[in-house]
């Protein structure tokens, strides 16, 4: 099979999304991808949104142009307030997205008690309040948006003295009211559970989607007659709107790989190759 077939994209607002990459790579290593960093916009957490969902158009129609022919939303904020209408827009396109892992949560928790760490947006959405009605019955949900953890991820801080006062101001509180499985709610969140761990101990279960959203792409380009296999390992290739070298330094820092990472501009709700 021609490797350039079967593309997939990954994007998110930044460097969360690799969290999931890092899956698909190991679950999928034959699968060409093309991952896209909209750090020009990252954080997406604390914006509107309508505004999100023009980003995620605009980041699926460059996909789209790239020869991509399914799309993963690496990112919870984009997942709930775009999936629905990506999939409307472009019916041609599967698509995969992300929502907190309540269900798995609440069938692992011992005490009835799950913390939620996502950002905002994601917490004031119908799409959570759908996972928490359809999954959370009987149990009590502790929600944390951990204000700052997403810019301190996109910086490489993932175990600084900043990083464990945000932690710590989220996960105390819950352990103290008998919370014992934690819930990844952004795709950021992953790259600091050696800290969480940390702090809350191991015998509480931290629970990071990434790899059920890597068995689900599975599934999907299966389905579609999508799936590529075989023993050579394809390179992923790297976009971003934001800094390049940045960028390189997260890549390496978050998934020890060092690649190429090409530019892209924002230019009236479009990505363009050229400012």
């Amino acid at each position: 099979m021609n490797k350039s077939q079967h593309l997939v994209g990954v994007f998110d607002s930044g460097v969360g999304g690799l969290s999931v990459l890092r899956e698909i790579l190991t679950a999928l290593p034959a699968q060409p991808v093309i991952y896209f960093a909209d750090q020009a916009h990252v954080p997406y957490g604390g914006r509107q949104l309508t505004e999100v969902q023009a980003f995620a158009r605009g980041i699926t129609q460059y996909l789209l142009r790239q020869g991509v022919e399914l799309i993963v939303v690496a990112c919870n904020t984009a997942s709930v307030a775009a999936l629905h209408a990506l999939r409307q827009e472009f019916p041609a396109i599967p698509f995969v997205g992300m929502e907190p892992a309540v269900k798995p949560a609440v069938e692992q928790s011992r005490s009835g008690k799950v913390g939620v760490l996502a950002t905002e947006a994601t917490f004031h959405t119908s799409m959570y309040a759908s996972v928490v009605e359809r999954f959370g019955q009987g149990i009590t949900l502790f929600e944390d948006p951990c204000p700052g953890l997403v810019a301190q991820v996109e910086k490489g801080g993932l175990n600084g003295p900043a990083t464990r006062r945000i932690l710590e101001s989220a996960l105390i509180p819950m352990m103290e009211k008998g919370v014992d499985t934690i819930v990844m709610g952004c795709t950021h969140y992953p790259f600091v559970i050696p800290l969480i761990q940390q702090i809350v101990g191991e015998e509480v279960r931290v629970i990071d989607p990434a790899p059920a959203i890597a068995r689900q792409l599975r599934r999907m380009l299966e389905a579609h007659n999508l799936l590529v296999e075989g023993q050579e390992v394809s390179v992923p290739r790297f976009i971003t709107s934001g800094n390049p070298i940045q960028f390189q330094d997260a890549l390496y820092l978050l998934l020890q790989q060092k690649h190429p990472v090409g530019r892209v501009f924002w230019r009236d709700g479009e990505v363009c190759e050229r400012a």
